[in-house]
């Protein structure tokens, strides 16, 4: 019934139970008796299912799905055994006596509050917990078959709304409005609704629609475009602002489909592109174009993040690669997957080596303060022989 109601794909049990197999063998190895996963993201990604309520995976025995509510999603969506429960506290009345929370404990310390993992000490009685968010974000990093086909599902959102963008945008309407047009048209094909981002105080819009001065006005986000936003209290996204002719309109759209996230960009002008904008486009363009060529699995991430930069030094546009001044990012890459910020991150510095079935956005963007962004973002699943696209939008520069 869930499913003839546009519930997604549910989450095939023998993927599920391969992922617990594979943190097990992990857990072994760092000896980890028992783990307690609580997060959303990490209770989709392991149990299939998004509820109130805490899996607890012992690395001897089958997973546990305790739940608050709701029960009956948790049983129509999960392959583990689901135990309703009124209180967590009920968690350590149950397992206690039989020696479930004997010896070292795993939790996703990065994510789990403070005052949830003191209560959780008290259930289980154990004061021992090591942060399993390392092992959980490298089993999250290479993807499925199946993982891959909700990722071009995905893909497919992008490309919709970047046709229904070329066919809205005129000179003189305001972000906001693109904005919403363009929410509603991914929504209408499937889009749910919200993007997930990991970390503390991480918020995401999953549309940017930016122009002009309110395309490089920075915000706390680790973004190298974040937009002006309506208000204080959500500082980023699109504005009152209007688009002007000659001046680029980002379009920084996240889909998201069945819970896998894409994230790409196209840059859009209305009548001629000034002259400042037009080789900081030909240079992101380059960029992404050589990295298609050259990068593989087998290939150090740090690698495809200095030939990109080097490229932007030689057209002479480093001040303003990925950012200006003291708000520049520090990446041109990250990770998709369930969360829009996964592994792996494309810096200078952090050393990753490629491998089949990884999935990274791309987006070399240039910032000009007070005047305007121009840029390309695209997605690329990693293979033996290259990186293949996930969408099919060119990214070519879009003159309406």
């Amino acid at each position: 019934m869930l499913n003839q109601l546009g519930a997604g794909d549910p989450t095939p049990g023998e993927e599920c139970l391969q992922r617990v197999s594979n943190l097990k063998d992990l857990m072994a190895r760092e000896g980890i008796a028992f783990c307690l996963i609580m997060q959303n993201a990490d209770l989709f990604y392991f149990a299939g299912s998004v509820q109130k309520g805490v899996l607890v995976v012992p690395l001897e025995g089958a997973p546990l799905f305790f739940v608050q509510r709701s029960v009956d999603r948790a049983q129509a969506e999960s392959p583990f055994r689901v135990i309703g429960i009124g209180s967590d506290k009920e968690i350590g009345r149950q397992l206690k006596d039989e020696g479930a929370f004997k010896g070292k404990g795993g939790m996703e310390l990065d994510v789990v509050p403070a005052a949830l993992y003191e209560r959780f000490k008290g259930i289980t009685g154990c004061d021992d917990f090591a942060d399993i968010s390392g092992i959980v974000k490298a089993l999250r990093m290479v993807k499925s078959p199946f993982e891959l086909e909700q990722i071009r599902r995905s893909g497919d959102l992008c490309d919709r709304v970047f046709a229904r963008a070329r066919e809205i945008i005129r000179e003189g309407m305001r972000e906001i409005d693109v904005d919403a047009a363009l929410v509603a048209e991914g929504r209408r094909f499937g889009h749910q609704g919200l993007l997930r981002m990991r970390g503390f105080n991480q918020e995401m819009m999953n549309l940017y629609v930016t122009t002009g001065y309110a395309g490089t006005v920075p915000s706390a986000g680790d973004v190298p475009v974040s937009g002006l936003g309506l208000t204080p209290a959500m500082a980023q996204g699109s504005s009152l602002k209007a688009v002007e002719r000659g001046v680029p309109i980002i379009v920084d759209y996240g889909g998201a489909y069945n819970g896998y996230i894409t994230d790409e960009t196209r840059s859009y002008v209305v009548g001629e592109l000034h002259d400042m904008f037009r080789k900081p486009y030909d240079c992101a363009r380059q960029i992404v174009e050589e990295t298609q060529a050259f990068a593989r699995a087998g290939m150090d991430t740090t690698e495809v993040f200095l030939r990109a930069r080097d490229l932007a030094k030689r057209a002479h546009l480093t001040d303003y690669f990925m950012g200006y001044g003291p708000t520049r990012v520090r990446f041109i890459g990250h990770g998709l997957g369930i969360e829009i910020n996964e592994l792996p991150v494309i810096t200078a510095r952090h050393h990753t080596i490629l491998e089949e079935g990884m999935v990274f956005a791309f987006e070399p963007k240039f910032i000009f303060p007070g005047k305007g962004a121009i840029g390309v973002e695209v997605d690329f699943i990693v293979r033996k022989d290259g990186l293949e696209r996930v969408t099919e939008t060119p990214i070519d520069l879009v003159v309406l």
